[in-house]
């Protein structure tokens, strides 16, 4: 599996993050990383950031506390997945939604090395976690100025979020590995998967037109459900897997009950 910081950015031709705009050190992919940066912006210590060390052996997946409400894949950028990248966002419109009827809340991303902090977002902002959120935090000030927004002032919100960014350096400082500089090139990346409201599976990727609508999901699945990762990560592995050429690299993080 995949480990160490993540992020990827380009030029203004491809998805990615242009180098004019600001970077951010990228955090460590570990689970109390990240909960300790949400914590502080204001998530519920309720909840907490678990590894998954195998979506495949049922042993090892019953120590992930659940309902899992996110799950964040972190990999590295393949030709492959570029490559269905580019056919699956080839006819989709870039999405304009905003508003309280949205099915989710998406963020792009204009923050260089930012993916994991976008990730973290994502899997907060959406589903059954936004419960665990701290009134008058920092956190819940920011997706309540966000839900109105349409995505390029929603991205310049972010941008523009001292509290976000003083929690994220913060947090990018922590950590078992040594901190690149922030423009230093990373080539993980972070994709989030939640759970709506409607019961569907949605992927969430700043770096994509829009949020990914993957299919139903029964009312008691959660994101770690065999429907979930069949039609999430599992379909996504399996693209990789096809084509082969090397290491299949790759981790997962589930956002679920805390242990403490």
């Amino acid at each position: 599996m995949a480990s160490g910081r993540s992020d990827i950015e380009g030029g203004s031709s491809d998805p990615d993050v242009h180098k004019s705009r600001k970077a951010f050190v990228p955090l460590e992919n570990n689970p109390e990383v990240m909960s300790r940066l949400l914590h502080q912006l204001g998530l519920s210590s309720k909840l907490a950031f678990h590894d998954v060390f195998s979506i495949d052996d049922q042993d090892l997946l019953a120590f992930v506390p659940r309902p899992a409400y996110a799950l964040l894949l972190v990999f590295p950028v393949s030709d492959t997945y570029e490559t269905f990248r580019r056919k699956e966002d080839a006819d989709k419109d870039e999405y304009s939604g905003s508003g309280k009827g949205e099915e989710v809340m998406w963020f792009k991303q204009t923050i260089r090395n930012a993916c994991g902090l976008i990730g973290l977002l994502h899997g907060v902002s959406n589903g059954e976690a936004t419960n665990f959120i701290e009134p008058s935090s920092d956190l819940s000030t920011l997706l309540k100025s966000a839900i109105p927004l349409q995505p390029i002032a929603r991205a310049d919100l972010l941008y523009e979020s001292q509290a976000l960014e003083s929690a994220h350096q913060s947090a990018a400082a922590l950590g078992d590995s040594t901190a690149p500089s922030a423009e230093d090139k990373i080539d993980l990346h972070y994709v989030c998967f939640v759970k709506s409201s409607n019961s569907h599976l949605w992927e969430l990727d700043g770096r994509r037109k829009g949020p990914i609508d993957r299919g139903m999901l029964a009312a008691g699945d959660d994101v770690l459900s065999e429907e979930a990762l069949n039609i999430g990560v599992r379909s996504f592995l399996k693209r990789e897997e096809e084509v082969g050429g090397g290491e299949l690299r790759f981790s997962l993080i589930a956002l679920g009950p805390s242990l403490d």
